[in-house]
């Protein structure tokens, strides 16, 4: 069994929303996390000259702007070969060390998971 088969739908959705802003943006990399309530923030890179943040920190800092309170899951895709330490930081402090972050090419196969912690 691939690990694409072995995921849960609701990691297969936020790896899709990812892949999806990543591609209509035209920027690096598409992230999405969960929250503890199941609802989805979902965020490309921010390359301003002023403001520079990666997906997977830009969609933390829309779910904590939110509200949200923990994070269940977050993926990012992207041809990097591992998450920044970061980006993991950013999950780790919102969602805790268990928190899974899985990390997706542009085609959508997941590459890596890991825990924020």
């Amino acid at each position: 069994m691939s690990e694409a088969a072995g995921l849960d739908p609701e990691d297969r959705k936020i790896i899709t929303l990812a892949r999806s802003t990543r591609a209509r943006n035209g920027v690096p990399e598409g992230a999405a996390v969960r929250d503890e309530t199941g609802r989805t923030y979902v965020a490309g890179t921010v390359a301003l000259k002023s403001l520079r943040l990666s997906a997977l920190q830009t969609a933390v800092a829309m779910a904590v702007a939110s509200g949200a309170k923990s994070l269940e899951a977050a993926a990012v895709v992207s041809e990097a070969p591992a998450v920044p330490s970061a980006d993991l930081a950013a999950v780790h402090e919102l969602g805790g060390p268990a928190t899974p972050v899985l990390l997706a090419g542009p085609d959508g196969a997941v590459r890596s998971t890991v825990t924020a912690g």
